[in-house]
């Protein structure tokens, strides 16, 4: 046997986090050469056996030979294993998925495997003190063993010189009768009882000294976000820090090639190598697929519904019918005030409305898959994220009139292929602002765009008591792997960025002068912003004003 090939069975086992043994290797080599597999399918191959350990209960980090057995006679009897028609149609709709907050099953970093674990404790959305702790745990778990894979902090098993320059991050208690040195920390920014700014990791709490520094690295910092902090220990056991900044972010190829087997979202888990088929077949199949994301429509606003009205006109008149439209809220131009049983009716009556318009188009009726996020004014049975659905009550006429109708949780998620797209509809740029620690004494403009959510892997960076979060639930809100998009509707100013990988955009606010709104690519992995203003629907580009080359609707000369 090659040592090429050698070297292929050891680097797939070793993307699910598996040594393999030298009788190990030796039966896949057998395997190999008793189904006479070409030397491109091996991978592929290798891949599907080292999915198939990773899925038993009894199987360890170091790969045992009767396990490996056990899983090929299944393969065998199922007949998986062999090189798969490329050119199979695929139906995108037998791929496409919408996962609820509550639906998501929970997975808690284990240090002793150095992976993930999935619980089998039955979850509730009443926080117990244990659930909260553990919530944290895991984000801190999270963000270090990311770190600790950063070519910054990870020292070459080739030796060179520089190793001399790696950085190493300490903990609290290496700081104990260190006086005077320079370290680096990775914590939690909190507050002491006396309203002192700390940083808290597993060992302990040290006060933070911010006198000596001018300015931290770009994005925003707010109490409950992790950073690492670099500084001097001084004599008063105070931090003198002198830079502060976000942990590394880490691409989603990357994380998918440790942990593709971890099945996150509970629809099924993909390799990485089959995310990348998926993307070829995306772009070469389906370029023409696109998902609309709207924010704030207002269902009790009077231009509201002539404004998806002139959508779908557009739609049906350019062929341009999207695959998925996401109606994030509010539904509702203010909140209903509790027990006003006229407010409630007006409520009711939009999404009558609503179902009565988008039913009068057939042929989206049919083919286009509609989302109903709630947002913070919503009426649903919660009110601190994640959100369940709006009310079944308010959506009858919907249900019984939109077939492909999604009440998805607040975050909800998007599973299309090998894609992840996260939905968020939350007023997040605001609570940052307000809760800003003190250690910037100005927001430069473009800073507001430098979100910090993919940093920190979680889309609600903040302790409990600034933005509560049901910690049996809180899993539903990270971002690790890093999704392939993240929706942030909110109601600052339309952005898109990618960052690290991930395509962050802000639809907008449908309500205005101009409804403002945004599609999503698949194939390109990127989004367009669009407005609907007077007669015309057009497609614009944020940063030159020039027009897409979408179809325009003539003028309305009545």
């Amino acid at each position: 046997m090659s040592q090429p090939r050698q070297r292929t069975i050891i680097r797939v086992f070793r993307n699910y986090s598996h040594s393999l043994g030298p009788h190990e290797v030796e039966f896949l080599e057998e395997v190999i050469d008793r189904h006479a597999i070409p030397d491109e399918y091996v991978e592929a191959s290798i891949d599907v056996i080292a999915k198939q350990y990773n899925l038993q209960e009894d199987a360890g980090t170091k790969v045992s030979i009767d396990i490996l057995k056990r899983v090929y006679s299944a393969l065998q009897n199922s007949g998986e294993g062999g090189p798969q028609d490329d050119e199979a149609y695929l139906d995108p709709d037998d791929y496409l998925f919408f996962v609820n907050a509550f639906d998501m099953p929970l997975w808690n970093w284990s240090d002793e495997r150095g992976t993930f674990d999935k619980s089998s404790q039955p979850l509730s959305t009443f926080s117990s003190a244990e659930s909260r702790v553990m919530a944290t745990r895991n984000r801190l778990n999270i963000i270090r063993q990311t770190i600790s894979r950063n070519e910054h902090f990870t020292p070459s098993t080739v030796p060179s010189r520089d190793r001399q320059h790696l950085i190493t991050v300490k903990s609290t208690k290496q700081l104990l009768g260190r006086a005077g040195q320079r370290f680096l920390l990775f914590g939690m920014l909190s507050h002491t009882k006396e309203g002192k700014l700390c940083l808290e990791d597993q060992d302990g709490i040290v006060e933070l000294d911010f006198s000596q520094m001018d300015e931290p690295s770009d994005g925003l910092f707010t109490e409950g976000a992790f950073a690492l902090v670099e500084g001097d220990y001084t004599e008063d056991s105070t931090f003198l820090v002198y830079g502060m900044g976000h942990p590394p972010s880490e691409t989603r190829e990357t994380s998918r090639s440790i942990y593709g087997h971890v099945d996150f979202l509970g629809k099924g888990a993909t390799t990485p190598l089959e995310d990348a088929q998926y993307a070829m077949r995306i772009r070469e199949d389906f370029g023409a697929i696109n998902f609309f994301f709207l924010s704030d429509v207002w269902l009790d606003h009077p231009d509201c519904m002539k404004g998806l009205s002139r959508i779908f006109d557009n739609c049906i008149e350019s062929n341009f019918i999207p695959k998925v439209m996401v109606l994030c809220g509010n539904f509702t131009s203010r909140g209903i005030a509790q027990g006003n049983s006229r407010d409630i009716q007006k409520y009711q009556t939009g999404f009558d409305a609503l179902a009565d318009l988008i039913s009068s188009y057939p042929l989206i009726t049919q083919t286009t898959h509609f989302v109903l996020v709630p947002g913070p004014l919503d009426l649903a049975m919660n009110s601190i994220l994640p959100r369940r659905p709006l009310l079944s009550s308010f959506t009858a006429r919907l249900r019984a009139k939109i077939p492909r109708l999604q009440l998805a949780s607040n975050p909800c998620r998007i599973k299309f292929f090998g894609q992840e797209i996260v939905v968020l509809r939350e007023d997040m740029m605001a609570r940052m602002l307000r809760n800003l620690v003190g250690v910037k004494p100005a927001v430069r403009t473009e800073e507001l765009k430098q979100f910090s959510i993919l940093d920190q892997s979680h889309l609600a960076p903040f302790s409990n008591d600034i933005q509560p979060v049901i910690s049996d639930y809180d899993h539903a809100l990270r971002l690790f792997p890093l999704p392939t998009a993240v929706v942030i509707a909110d109601k600052y100013e339309s952005y898109r960025l990618t960052y690290t990988g991930c395509h962050v955009f802000n639809p907008g606010r449908f309500v205005g002068r101009s409804f403002e709104f945004a599609s999503y690519s698949p194939a390109n992995k990127e989004s367009e912003a669009w407005y609907v203003l007077a007669a015309y629907l057009t497609g614009i580009d944020n940063a030159d004003g020039y027009m897409l080359g979408h179809s325009v609707l003539e003028p309305d000369t009545d």
